[in-house]
């Protein structure tokens, strides 16, 4: 079936789904097994040595993974697409995928802590330079880039500032000097934003957030050419062994189905609370790329689709104190490490996802010591809003 007109639920629901033909189960199987009855010597020869032709061992995949992956390429409008067992995972496998020793790869200097560690820490280790800049301005990367940069690495919208690249001009610069423009696209998800229609050569995403929605699975996907995501698949998560269970894959299509409707109420919500935390005495900045505030507003409302996402980052007054006040005193919010959930999070960014930056670190990007994550649930929002206002209320009483 050709879904490439069809809505964007239509394609959550029914992309890649697969019937079984033997009991006729509506909701595909899964198939939790480690290994594969091959019917003879020579069709196990050729599948051990042809591993995109069939399934051997689910290190290097399953159908249940396969179907998944079917899924992410059509919503990502990709030639293919590959599922890994985390979001740093999926992160990792795309950075190695065009990076080798000598090589140089520009990144934003506002991205996910563990994903900064990864390219400050990690990846220099191995032999690959990085610069790290304000990738929102794109005259910044231009002059980031060296006769050996292969890759310009961006989050957009960029965790946990909600600072917006512009995708298409990212691209273009990328292009122009011969390397590739990869975009961490987890804020917003494919409901948002599709990279890869804007010039993008690899979108990931931490799929244990919006993908699955519902806090059970911890997984990640990449998607892109076929050429890149067989490098990325053979050898590098042939040899890593990132594989994602079968089980995970399952348990992740289940939470895509409602990706179009959860994403309409995360926006909504987040819009509206957004609007009611900005004019609140208690809050100094809120980080939202609806609001026209937001410094690179302009470009969100170019390239994201349907809305701005759930995610909001907001500076307390009265610094990491009132944060930590804030977040205590919530009863419907939870205090909690990730995001994209149906239900609302919160969480202390600088020490929390951001606490591999030093304090200059984060500071020199916007993270403060008073500032705190928001990830808006599909809740009733006037309950939200009543739950944020009388933990505030509990900031001004204490923290003066």
């Amino acid at each position: 079936m050709d879904y490439k007109d069809m809505g964007f639920s239509t394609k959550a629901l029914h992309a890649g789904q697969y019937h079984d033909p033997v009991t006729g189960a509506h909701v595909s199987p899964i198939y939790q097994t480690s290994t594969y009855v091959l019917p003879n010597t020579e069709e196990a020869i050729r599948l051990n040595q042809n591993q995109d032709q069939g399934f051997t061992y689910t290190r290097f995949g399953s159908p249940t993974q396969a179907e998944l992956e079917k899924k992410i390429a059509i919503m990502e409008n990709a030639e293919a697409a590959l599922a890994v067992s985390s979001g740093m995972a999926a992160i990792s496998t795309a950075l190695l995928t065009v990076l080798k020793a000598g090589d140089h790869v520009v990144a934003g200097d506002v991205i996910y802590g563990c994903t900064f560690a990864l390219i400050k820490n990690v990846l220099t280790d191995l032999g690959i330079e990085m610069t790290m800049v304000d990738t929102s301005d794109l005259s910044n990367i231009e002059a980031a880039i060296k006769p050996n940069t292969k890759a310009v690495y961006i989050e957009t919208p960029a965790n946990p500032v909600l600072r917006i690249t512009d995708i298409e001009g990212a691209a273009e610069i990328a292009h122009k000097h011969g390397a590739k423009l990869l975009v961490d696209s987890t804020f917003a998800s494919p409901y948002l934003q599709n990279p890869l229609n804007l010039g993008a050569d690899i979108v990931v995403h931490s799929a244990t957030k919006y993908l699955c929605g519902h806090g059970t699975v911890v997984a990640g996907v990449l998607a892109g050419s076929k050429e890149l995501m067989d490098r990325a698949r053979f050898p590098i998560v042939q040899t890593f062994g990132q594989v994602i269970s079968p089980f995970d894959a399952w348990l992740l299509m289940q939470g895509m189905k409602t990706l179009g409707i959860r994403m309409e109420k995360h926006c909504s919500n987040a819009m509206k609370v957004a609007e009611f935390l900005m004019n609140h005495p208690q809050v100094e900045n809120v980080y939202y790329p609806g609001l026209p505030s937001h410094p690179t507003h302009e470009i969100a409302k170019k390239q994201m689709k349907n809305g701005f996402g759930g995610m909001m980052s907001v500076d307390i007054k009265g610094g990491i104190e009132a944060g930590k006040v804030l977040m205590d005193n919530l009863e419907i919010v939870s205090l909690a490490t990730s995001l994209g959930n149906i239900d609302s999070l919160i969480q202390h960014s600088p020490t929390m996802s951001h606490f591999d930056m030093s304090k200059e670190e984060r500071e020199a990007v916007g993270i403060y010591d008073g500032q705190v994550r928001l990830s808006i649930g599909v809740e009733n929002v006037e309950d939200l809003i009543a739950d944020l206002d009388r933990a505030l209320k509990i900031v001004a009483e204490k923290v003066k």
